[in-house]
């Protein structure tokens, strides 16, 4: 069964910073490309970063660009995001996803696995 387990989410203060872990188990994940995803409540979910199989170029929503950083392990079967500088409007649940395309990351519909979310709240 292939799971997909996030943690390291929390309460931090504008400005702060958190690192998001997302172990995967079940199969390797070497060819998969990975991302990051968020909701947050009555709003859609939506793209956050994504890092193709081989690392190579990353991408991420206009929104985090330049304050959160995704990078992944291989060895581990892991995924992370590194998010600074964080706002108010960072404030949702944060779900990690994997998928065996390798275009158009951006795209939910793309996404094979999810994994069950972490919690992030940013106060003012």
């Amino acid at each position: 069964q292939v799971q997909l387990v996030e943690s390291g989410g929390g309460l931090v203060q504008a400005g702060g910073s958190l690192r998001l872990s997302c172990v995967a188990s079940g199969r390797t994940f070497r060819t998969y490309s990975m991302a990051w995803f968020r909701q947050a409540p009555g709003e859609e979910r939506e793209f956050v970063a994504a890092i193709p199989w081989d690392s190579g170029s990353t991408i991420y929503a206009d929104s985090v660009k330049g304050r959160f950083t995704i990078s992944r392990d291989a060895a581990k079967n892991a995924v992370y995001l590194q998010m600074n500088s964080l706002k108010p409007e960072d404030t949702a649940v944060y779900y990690c996803s994997a998928t065996s395309n390798g275009v158009n990351l951006a795209l939910a519909r793309r996404y094979d696995y999810w994994g069950q979310g972490t919690q992030v709240t940013v106060s003012s």
